[in-house]
């Protein structure tokens, strides 16, 4: 009778268990369950884009967003002050798109990370400008004036490219977007250059006859491009090599979220807000 007893106990306490493992496996499917289904309803009409503040963020805020919603659907911004996290996360599939680089870094990007990312838009590009310092114009350069130009490869070339057409110097014809001081062929004024970091640039300009400034760096540092005594066109090599492109990870370009983010940042009401906001600082390009 004893052992019956015991038998009997020992069969409810395994049942009971049982019944706990089953019931905390339904409960936990169910919350997996329901987990999956918000995400996927939710990634039908949610946008979610990683973004640089300015000017990136600002354009899909307060001109992207408003575009969307008249198309059902909801742009979620999420905001890096960095260049690496925003290709990051788009490659891992924690976002659906990232708008803050040009075509040429996100080229050396996968070169050098092995990621998966592709442009699906040109949108803008900001102008690198030549701004005076001691001298103001430049037909009163000095034999043996001094330019300031960022140091590293990227900007420098730039750089280069911009004084080239502004008529101070003749590079390589080779040269390119790869143009270093070492491919200029021709420099009538004996211009002197002087290479800092591009963001130190804006902050030694008095000490220079003329500075080159990147327009991520000259636009917080108060420097407008109607007082540049050169910018670079539209139509330039540069304008075409650093175009600021909207990127997904290869394989999702084709869908309809990203059609439709597509279309409303390259639309006109993007064009006439950039041009209005920025005032040639930044520039469209579609």
């Amino acid at each position: 009778m004893a052992i019956n007893l015991k038998k009997k106990k020992a069969a409810l306490v395994a049942t009971l268990a049982l019944g706990a493992v089953l019931a905390f496996g339904l409960a936990g499917c169910g919350a997996q369950g329901a987990s999956s289904d918000k995400s996927a309803s939710s990634d039908d009409k949610t946008i979610t884009v990683a973004a640089t503040p300015s000017p990136h963020a600002e354009i899909l805020n307060d001109a992207v967003k408003p575009l969307l919603e008249k198309e059902g659907y909801t742009l979620e911004v999420k905001e890096f002050t960095d260049y690496v996290q925003p290709n990051t996360v788009t490659e891992e599939g924690e976002v659906d798109a990232n708008y803050f680089q040009h075509i040429t870094y996100l080229n050396n990007f996968n070169e050098e990370k092995g990621t998966h990312l592709v442009s699906v838009a040109d949108v803008h590009y900001e102008p690198f400008g030549l701004y005076p310092g001691k001298t103001k114009s430049l037909d009163a350069l000095a034999d043996g004036a001094t330019v300031a130009v960022p140091n590293d490869a990227t900007n420098e070339a730039r750089a280069l490219l911009l004084l080239q057409d502004a008529g101070l110097i003749t590079l390589k014809d080779d040269a390119g977007i790869n143009a270093t001081t070492n491919d200029i062929v021709s420099n009538p004024k004996n211009l002197k250059f002087k290479e800092v970091e591009a963001a130190t640039v804006p902050n030694i300009v008095a000490d220079v006859d003329i500075a080159c400034i990147n327009g991520n760096y000259a636009i917080p540092a108060g420097f407008k491009t109607t007082d540049a005594l050169a910018t670079e066109s539209a139509t330039s090599l540069a304008a075409e090599a650093y175009a600021n492109v909207l990127v997904v990870k290869d394989g999702n370009q084709d869908s309809d979220k990203i059609k439709a983010l597509v279309k409303a940042l390259t639309s006109d009401e993007v064009r006439t807000y950039i041009n209005d906001t920025y005032a040639g600082a930044v520039v469209p390009v579609f």
